[in-house]
C-alpha cells in the first residue's frame, strides 16, 4: 500500500539536495594595496625605495577588502613580513581571519606578493629567482610567481598564480620591453601547468600593468581556441566603468589588473560576477581597485 510522504519531510528532503546541488560559491580578489610598507631603518648612504602607507590609507584598504569578503585574496605590494603579520592582524579584527598564507619575496627589497586564504593551501610552488638575458644583461623578474593550490573541499581544488609585472616607471632597459619578457616567462610557467593538465582549475591574477591592446595581453592569455588558452574574466564597478588604477602623474584611468581564468575554471565563474570595487574610499585606500569574482566550486568535466 502506498503511503504519501509528509510535505514537511518532502521540504526537508529537498533543502538537502538543493543545497548539495548548489555549493556556495566563493569569491576570489586581487587587490595592489600600493605601497603597505613600514618605516624601516636606513643604513649610511642608503636610499628610501619607497614612501610608507599611512594609517588612514591602511584602515581604508581594510574597509574596501571588508566590503568585498573575498575567500581567497591575492595582494601585490605587501611590505615586509612583519607587515604582512600587521595586515592579518587587521583583517582578522576585522572578522576577516584567513587560515592558510603564501608570502613571496623575489629581488624587489620593497614590495612582494602575498596570499590569505580561508582554505588550506596544499601545495607551494611559488618561485622567488626568474631571470632572463636582455642584451648580454641579466635581469630579474622583480617580484617572482606566487603560486599555490588550495582545497576548497574534498573534490576541489585551485590553482592561484599571482604576479605584479614591471611598472611604467622608467628604466634602463626600457620598461615596456622588460614587462613584456616578464609577461613572457609568466606565460611559459603557466603553459608548464596547462599542458599537465589541461582541465585544471587555475586562476592567473594580479597587477599586470598594461591595457589589453598591449603585448601583455596575448603573452599572458595564449592563443584563443588551443586547451591552454585563458580567458580574462570581465569585470565592472556599479557604474560600468572598468578601470582598475588611476595614475596620477599623468592623470589616466586604465584596466591593468586582471583575472585569467583556464578552461577548465572559466565555467564555474559565475557569469556577471566579475566586479570592480568602487567603495567611497577607494582613492584613500590604493591607487588600484580590487577586482574580484565569484566561482561555483563544482568541477564541470
Amino acid at each position: 500500500m502506498f503511503t504519501p510522504i509528509p510535505l514537511r519531510l518532502l521540504a526537508f528532503l529537498f533543502a538537502i539536495s538543493s543545497s548539495i546541488a548548489a555549493p556556495k560559491p566563493i569569491i576570489v580578489a586581487t587587490y595592489n594595496l600600493e605601497n603597505y610598507l613600514g618605516v624601516q631603518p636606513l643604513a649610511e648612504g642608503e636610499k628610501v625605495h619607497a614612501k610608507p602607507k599611512t594609517e588612514a590609507s591602511i584602515v581604508a584598504v581594510i574597509a574596501v577588502i571588508k566590503e568585498i569578503q573575498p575567500d581567497i585574496l591575492g595582494v601585490c605590494e605587501m611590505g615586509s613580513p612583519e607587515r604582512f603579520e600587521d595586515f592579518k592582524s587587521r583583517l582578522e579584527s576585522a572578522g576577516l581571519g584567513y587560515l592558510a598564507f603564501e608570502y613571496l619575496q623575489a629581488t624587489d627589497p620593497d614590495r612582494h606578493l602575498a596570499l590569505l586564504s580561508r582554505f588550506p593551501i596544499v601545495a607551494r610552488n611559488s618561485v622567488a629567482d626568474v631571470s632572463f638575458d636582455l642584451n648580454g644583461h641579466l635581469e630579474k623578474v622583480r617580484r617572482g610567481f606566487l603560486d599555490v593550490t588550495i582545497e576548497v573541499n574534498s573534490t576541489y581544488q585551485i590553482r592561484m598564480v599571482g604576479a605584479h609585472l614591471k611598472s611604467k616607471l622608467p628604466a634602463p632597459a626600457g620598461e615596456a620591453v622588460l614587462r613584456r619578457h616578464e609577461a613572457q616567462l609568466l606565460r611559459r610557467h603557466l603553459e608548464k601547468i596547462l599542458v599537465a593538465d589541461p582541465t585544471i582549475n587555475l586562476l592567473c591574477y594580479g597587477d599586470f600593468n598594461d591595457t589589453k591592446d598591449q603585448p601583455m595581453f596575448t603573452e599572458i592569455s595564449g592563443i584563443r581556441g588551443t586547451p591552454t588558452y585563458l580567458d580574462d574574466i570581465p569585470a565592472k564597478d556599479d557604474l560600468g566603468d572598468r578601470w582598475t588604477h588611476y595614475w596620477k602623474t599623468a592623470d589616466i584611468y586604465s584596466r591593468i589588473d586582471y583575472l585569467f581564468a583556464s578552461s577548465g575554471l572559466v565555467r564555474e565563474v559565475v557569469t556577471g560576477s566579475g566586479h570592480v570595487n568602487r567603495s567611497e574610499s577607494w582613492n584613500h585606500a590604493s591607487d588600484h581597485r580590487a577586482v574580484s569574482a565569484s566561482i561555483i566550486p563544482v568541477d564541470r568535466k
